[in-house]
């Protein structure tokens, strides 16, 4: 998940954007700084500011949606002028670890589940705000945020 947050940094904006949360209760947060992201020592070097700071930001999820596509989708829940569209995510919004078996295996497990940047803990699908069927060939979702989009004052020309 940190190289998606990494191309969406600067959009997200500074502070904690999330966390994995493990089941004694420890939180890890996921934080933004300066455009990038933190984790421990993690350091993913300078990002390019925007334009226009802050822009409104619509997010298309679906069932196609999993693991570190729903950390991205969590990391913009609880932002300001940003809606979610389309379809629930697969459902997999948790933090995996790999462990090294004495046989020289690896085998990754499920560590802790993510939590937004209100606290909210996810424990399963993610709905979307704006619900929009699924039909074959036509992209409503796609026509749904835009249209959304179109109502933002920054997104409006002059």
């Amino acid at each position: 998940m940190w190289g998606p947050l990494a191309s969406v940094g600067p959009i997200l904006g500074n502070g904690t954007v999330g966390a994995a949360v493990h089941a004694d209760g420890r939180k890890s947060p996921w934080a933004i700084v300066n455009g990038t992201p933190r984790q421990h020592t993690d350091d993913w070097g300078p990002a390019e500011s925007l334009a226009r700071p802050a822009p409104p930001v619509a997010v298309l999820t679906s069932r196609r949606t999993a693991s570190a596509a729903e950390a991205v989708t969590i990391a913009f829940r609880g932002r300001p002028d940003t809606r979610t569209f389309e379809q629930a995510t697969a459902g997999v919004p948790t933090a995996n670890a790999p462990y090294r078996l004495s046989d020289g295996a690896l085998v990754i497990l499920t560590v802790a589940r993510e939590a937004d940047r209100t606290g909210h803990l996810y424990n399963g699908p993610i709905t979307p705000d704006v619900e929009v069927p699924e039909t074959r060939g036509d992209d409503q979702a796609l026509e749904a945020a835009t249209d959304w989009l179109k109502t933002r004052k920054a997104c409006r020309t002059p």
